[in-house]
């Protein structure tokens, strides 16, 4: 089981077919992301400063 609790896009499609991200914030100081149609697969892990920086460019 993982020590991350994902939580899909707000922006991502209803279809399974769909270009999807998966972010977990859930770990102090960490952010995890996934492909949400590879729930098993692997995620990307920043910090938390790190992920706030990406976030203001978007």
């Amino acid at each position: 089981m993982s020590r991350f609790e994902f939580v899909k896009s707000t922006y991502s499609s209803v279809t399974t077919d769909s270009e999807c991200v998966e972010v977990a914030t859930n770990v102090a100081g960490t952010v995890a992301v996934r492909d949400s149609k590879r729930g098993d697969g692997p995620a990307i892990e920043v910090t938390d400063t790190v992920w706030a920086a990406f976030a203001r460019t978007l």
